[in-house]
């Protein structure tokens, strides 16, 4: 599963601007439906309701919100890097700036949880979470997400 099956280059966000997590998420929401035309109500609960669970803010300024829908039609994924970090209530209690929200379809099963693992070890790589800090164009982010470590990553950024 690559990144570039979950996020399409208009899914990428350079500066978000949020204040907090429910205004991040409150964001977050009203993009995924003007790319998907599902309830934008309906994702934020999605969002808010996994939250509940424990926080998605997994350390070093990143965070993977997601959920499951049955009105998603397949995995999608939304970038964003914000403006300004704000407290997420991470694990590691870090203000998070990366945010790479999933929403998955209700019977995703595994490929949801495959889909997650591929993000979190993608975003665990410090030189390209620097990279993705320094891009300057949604189109240089998108390469360094969608790119192998040594072709469009490295020029892309």
């Amino acid at each position: 599963m690559n990144i570039a099956d979950l996020l399409a280059p208009d899914a990428v966000l350079p500066a978000l601007k949020a204040q907090s997590k429910k205004q991040l998420l409150q964001e977050l929401a009203a993009r995924c439906h003007g790319l998907t035309h599902i309830s934008e109500r309906r994702i934020f609960e999605t969002l808010v309701e996994r939250e509940r669970l424990g926080t998605t803010g997994v350390g070093a300024g990143i965070a993977i919100p997601h959920g499951r829908m049955s009105e998603a039609k397949s995995i999608m994924g939304i970038f964003a890097r914000l403006e300004n970090s704000i407290d997420y209530e991470a694990v590691d209690s870090q203000p998070v700036d990366l945010v790479f929200m999933l929403l998955a379809p209700e019977n995703a099963g595994a490929d949801h949880l495959k889909a997650l693992a591929r993000v979190s070890r993608l975003l665990r790589d410090k030189a390209i979470c620097e990279k993705l800090r320094a891009a300057s164009t949604p189109e240089a982010i998108y390469a360094i997400l969608t790119g192998d470590k040594n072709g469009a990553a490295s020029s892309a950024a």
